[in-house]
């Protein structure tokens, strides 16, 4: 009970959090973009925290088409993870989560990734919804930023995880076999 109070809560002060945005900021900018998608990160990922799932979906195991991940290397997911590098954010979250070598540590590795996926993914279909509506109202280019921004914060990060997990899940195999 206390726990769907939480989710409840979360829910209604985005809501309003995201009315104050759109009231004092507007929907049709950079600015906006940039504040939603955040904002959304933060209750995002106070979300999931609470969920506490076990994402046992068939959802996030890998599909024979991605399994060894050319897809992904197709769409630019290197560049991506060269650009992380390069903006401090792989250093960053490497020094809030240090990588151990142990299979307990691979499994939680392999669990945040599906918990990432989780809210990048709900963030994603959030921020679509308002790049949908900004396009109608004020038009395509006013919604660019929108749509360039869920695809660099929200899309790739998505493909990230996916990219990686089948890579974590070979390094708990040949963990386990030892």
């Amino acid at each position: 009970m206390k726990k769907n109070l939480i989710l409840i809560s979360i829910a209604i002060i985005t809501i309003i959090s995201i009315s104050a945005l759109v009231h004092y900021i507007g929907m049709d900018g950079f600015s906006f973009a940039w504040a939603l998608n955040f904002l959304l990160m933060a209750f995002v990922f106070g979300f999931t925290e609470t969920l506490k799932s076990q994402f046992t979906s068939s959802y996030y195991n890998g599909k024979g088409w991605e399994r060894r991940g050319k897809i992904y290397e197709y769409l630019g997911i290197n560049f991506f993870r060269k650009l992380l590098v390069w903006t401090g954010w792989e250093r960053l979250n490497k020094k809030s989560n240090p990588i151990e070598k142990n299979t307990k540590a691979l499994m939680n590795l392999h669990y945040q990734t599906k918990k990432s996926e989780l809210g990048h993914l709900i963030i994603l279909l959030i921020v679509l919804g308002f790049n949908v509506f900004v396009a109608f109202k004020f038009g395509v280019l006013k919604s660019l930023w929108l749509l360039i921004l869920n695809v660099l914060l929200n899309l790739y990060p998505i493909f990230l995880q996916r990219y990686n997990r089948p890579r974590i899940e070979r390094a708990i195999n040949l963990s386990n076999r030892r």
